[in-house]
């Protein structure tokens, strides 16, 4: 399956290059509200096709991490769930646990996308290959971006991204054959 044609030039160029995917969790694979129970134990509200395009990522044999500053034993579950390869909470400073990433999966900035929306991530998002914001990230995440999902983070934007970069790299028909049969 093709790209669309509104993906720019280079975003279908950067997106060549990529075969890891670094993710935040708040605004990014959950919706950014954060809920408690009444026992004080944290929710969060996670998309399922988002999950459904991590494990097609893995599928295709590409990497994948998580790096968050907040801590929740959901973040770890849903990790497992979606075939994440590292994960790195309470992570104040997330540019340690990026190289930690780098070093263990021996990657190059320019084979990474990371999805971002909030100042937290600009370190990570000044370095990699393909820079991408949510469409409610703060506008200093957007202006470092090389791409702005229409999805909203926790609705469908990280799926958004793996399939322009599955895509992109001609991986698309190879994870989705399956489900042709």
């Amino acid at each position: 399956m093709e790209l669309p044609q509104s993906i720019p030039p280079e975003v279908r160029s950067r997106a060549t290059r990529v075969i890891a995917l670094v993710l935040d969790v708040d605004g990014v694979l959950s919706d950014g509200r954060i809920v408690y129970d009444e026992y004080g134990d944290e929710l969060k509200f996670f998309d399922v096709q988002d999950g459904a395009g991590l494990v097609y990522w893995r599928r295709a044999g590409l990497r994948s991490a998580v790096i968050t500053a907040r801590k929740a034993r959901l973040i770890r579950r849903r990790a497992k769930e979606m075939q994440v390869d590292f994960v790195a909470q309470n992570a104040l400073t997330k540019l340690v646990a990026y190289e930690t990433f780098l070093k263990r999966f021996r990657l190059a900035h320019e084979q990474v996308c990371a999805i971002g929306d909030d100042m937290m991530d600009l370190p990570i998002l000044r370095r990699v290959g393909l820079a991408v914001a949510v469409p409610n990230a703060v506008e200093e995440v957007k202006a470092v971006c090389h791409y702005v999902t229409s999805r909203s983070g926790g609705r469908g934007a990280v799926r958004e991204v793996i399939d322009v970069i599955l895509k992109a790299k001609g991986l698309w028909d190879e994870v989705s054959r399956p489900y042709y049969l």
